[in-house]
Formats: structure tokens, sequence, C-alpha cells
């Protein structure tokens, strides 16, 4: 699957809908303030992946900016989601091509 960023955009959203991740609040702008990578230490990786990654990189296409080209989020999403009874594997495989759009290598899914 390749597909544009943006369109991969849609789709984590969509995943996070399905699997009711998805949060109608924010999170305090403390816990949005966080120096951690992922703001790991304040947010679950999902409420990264809302309130963080997908707002940042829509405002980089809205503006026309380049994108990110090197970037490894599947492994933080896979290690995130192996504990959580949820079935994860779309939403991991959407970031997989979300990684492989961005940095045009492909990527090492997890057996």
């Amino acid at each position: 699957m390749s597909a544009e960023p943006q369109t991969l955009l849609y789709a984590i959203e969509r995943e996070l809908k399905a699997l009711s991740w998805w949060e109608s609040v924010p999170p305090s702008a403390q816990a949005l303030a966080s120096t951690e990578p992922f703001c790991l230490d304040t947010l679950s990786f999902a409420q990264w992946l809302q309130f963080v990654l997908l707002p940042r990189l829509q405002a980089m296409i809205d503006a026309g900016a380049p994108l990110p080209s090197r970037i490894a989020l599947y492994p933080m999403a896979t290690e995130s989601f192996k504990v959580l009874p949820e079935d994860t594997g779309a939403l991991e495989e959407t970031i997989a091509h979300l990684d492989e759009a961005l940095s045009g290598q492909p990527v090492r899914r997890q057996a």
C-alpha cells in the first residue's frame, strides 16, 4: 500500500475512533508541554497520536512545509499497544504505512 500522508492521517484517525480511543477533550497544556519523546510521561501513545502528531503533520501539509523523512513511529506503536487487550493490528499497519510514506523506506513488521 502506497498512500499519501494526508490519506494516512485520516486512516489513523479512523482507526483511533474504531478502537474508541478518540478523545473529545484534549489533555492539559501541561501534559502537552512534555519534553519527553512521544510525551511518554504525560500521554498515552494514542493520545500523542491524536493531540500531537496528527495536528502537527496536518499543519505542515496545510502550510506546504516539508514533512519529516526520519520517522519511526511503528516500533513505538507496537511496543505501546502490545499490553492492551484491543486488536490494534489495523492501526499498527496504518502507522507502518505512514512511516514508509514519509521515510521512503520499508518498515520491518513485528512477527
